[in-house]
């Protein structure tokens, strides 16, 4: 049986989300998706499950069109449908996370 592991480092997690919480801030939350995105992709790329390295293909603009649709969802329901922001992030990001070929 293959190995599973992740061979990312803390420095480098630091550095990341450094990175995005910067760009950010910078950004007035505009560019959110983008930073969770790129802390997406940075974990895709150091995991390996069974001896196959995974790959992450969301894009930041994907994730705004979606991250707008929540925004207004959470909205109109007066903050209800905020508890299921979580959730759906996370079947996007499943989604977009698949094995190397």
């Amino acid at each position: 049986m293959d190995d599973s592991y992740f061979d990312g480092g803390l420095l480098q997690l630091i550095c990341w989300t450094l990175l995005g919480v910067a760009v950010t801030i910078c950004s007035f939350g505009i560019c959110l998706p983008w930073a969770y995105v790129m802390i997406f992709s940075w974990e895709a790329k150091h995991t390996v499950i069974g001896g196959r390295r995974l790959y992450f293909d969301g894009t930041a603009l994907g994730l705004f069109g979606s991250w707008i649709k929540w925004w207004f969802l959470t909205i109109i329901t007066l903050g209800i449908y905020g508890f299921w922001v979580g959730i759906a992030l996370k079947k996007w990001k499943v989604a977009h996370t698949h094995f190397q070929s």
